[in-house]
């Protein structure tokens, strides 16, 4: 056997290895971006549901605007919210780096922050309409 084949190319890495790496901003976004779109994906025959049912009658209708004041219901409807804004937020960034504009690291990373902190305000404003602050 070779000096080459003898030696590993790839070692094994522990759980505690990948809970310990920092991804840069940019791989953030991404993995949120299609953790978004799954969420939203999955959860659209229930909204369509309960959309469905809510506009059968004034009674349906009444009887949701009742469930949807449950605190843990409303909090679905954030998790909704932000799955919904942050997934057109980095898909803008996306459409726009796809017009090859803003593809420099410094840039990529800047686009990152930028997604991940409007979309995070966003949501923010709408768990305080939800909650009632506002």
């Amino acid at each position: 056997m070779s000096d080459a084949a003898a030696r590993k190319r790839f070692t094994n890495i522990h759980v505690t290895q990948i809970i310990r790496y920092r991804l840069p901003a940019s791989g953030m976004v991404s993995i949120l971006h299609r953790i978004s779109g799954a969420l939203m994906f999955l959860l659209l025959p229930f909204v369509l549901f309960l959309f469905d049912k809510s506009i059968t009658s004034e009674i349906s209708f009444e009887f949701f605007k009742g469930y949807v004041s449950h605190p843990l219901v409303k909090l679905a409807i954030l998790a909704l919210s932000w799955a919904y804004l942050h997934h057109f937020i980095a898909g803008i960034r996306h459409l726009v780096m796809d017009m090859h504009i803003g593809l420099s690291k410094h840039e990529t990373v800047k686009s990152a922050w930028v997604v991940l902190v409007i979309s995070g305000v966003l949501t923010l404003l709408v768990a305080m309409k939800l909650f009632g602050v506002i």
